[in-house]
């Protein structure tokens, strides 16, 4: 106990001191590890990668690879690494991210040369045992002329379970240079770009193939799916042969739950509370949210990463048992 507690001091120092000339752990075998890197983290469950942290001169700090069941890809390679078998489309889609396309007026999703950049400032606190691991740290939001918009703490929770994958994704915004309007733009949130095998519409190169499907906590399916208000959504299909998904549990305290989907049939699937104009045709600003200056505003997520489709994964029976608990935390 005393050997893990060293360990894990050892590692929120050097984070906090930005100090990366050795790799650094948290954590054991048996349980959740954490490794410090120079540009990542990478996080284990129970000795098999789970997925990295990247937030070294990058865009925006982003998840990959993300790892589910049985060892499978969740998410696809490119632009990350190449990859033959996959379009080379949105360049913007880095595996597993958070950001919107309209803060204060500067675009932070994709990646055009006057987009604005999401730089990682700080790890505040990383902690790894066996039921859990916990990432902490804070970023700020830079527009294309230097101005800093806003900033975030963000929390990252990794689950140990078996046969599925389990996390939860907590990001704070803070309106620290003044007010701070997310805009009404579709391009958003929080958001992973699937592995190419698992798309309802396949690629180029899977034409043919068995393809996946997406499902909400209304019962639209498929390409209905999107822009459509649901307090889950859950996309599988699949990979090597075998069918997993990817579920998103919308907290049930975010801002407007329950969110609205920007999933689309090419593998994109994001949680959006503010696209209005774009999701149910509203003039234009109508989903405009402003956070005082001052003030926060915090979105919570979780990924409920397992195996077979939604009724074989029990997704709205776990999204249910989220909730219950989330509320108790909340009110007690």
């Amino acid at each position: 106990m005393t050997r893990l507690i060293l360990i894990r001091s050892c590692v929120f120092l050097l984070a906090g001191a930005g100090v990366f000339s050795e790799a650094q752990a948290a954590g054991a075998q048996d349980g959740v590890r954490i490794t410090q890197l120079a540009d990542r983290l990478r996080m284990e469950i129970n000795g098999e990668l789970f997925s990295e942290y990247r937030f070294k001169d990058v865009s925006r700090p982003f998840l990959y690879p993300v790892i589910g069941p049985d060892g499978l890809a969740m998410t696809r390679d490119w632009p990350m690494k190449d990859s033959d078998n996959e379009e080379h489309d949105h360049k913007h889609h880095r595996s597993l991210w958070f950001d919107h396309g309209e803060m204060n007026g500067v675009d932070f999703w994709s990646e055009e040369p006057k987009a604005g950049k999401t730089v990682h400032v700080e790890f505040t606190d990383i902690q790894a045992a066996k039921e859990f691991g916990v990432i902490k740290s804070k970023d700020k939001y830079m527009a294309p002329d230097g101005r800093v918009v806003c900033t975030d703490d963000r929390v990252l929770r990794i689950y140990n379970r078996a046969n599925e994958r389990l996390f939860d994704f907590e990001v704070t915004v803070h309106a620290s240079e003044g007010d701070l309007v997310f805009g009404d733009s579709k391009e958003g949130m929080l958001a992973i770009r699937l592995n190419e095998t698992m798309r309802f519409t396949p690629n180029k190169f899977n034409q043919g193939k068995p393809t996946g499907h997406i499902v909400n906590s209304e019962g639209a399916r498929d390409g209905a799916t999107w822009g459509k208000r649901a307090a889950w959504c859950d996309y599988y299909g699949p990979v090597n042969g075998r069918i997993v998904g990817v579920a998103i549990f919308d907290h049930p305290q975010n801002p407007r739950h329950p969110t609205w989907w920007h999933v689309r049939d090419y593998g994109l699937f994001a949680a959006n509370p503010f696209g209005l104009h774009d999701f149910e045709k509203k003039p234009a600003g109508t989903g405009n949210f402003t956070v005082p200056a001052g003030k926060s505003a915090t979105f919570r997520y979780r990924f409920y990463i397992h195996r077979g489709d939604d009724k074989e994964a029990k997704v709205a029976e776990r999204y249910r048992e989220y909730a219950r608990a989330s509320l108790s935390r909340d009110h007690e």
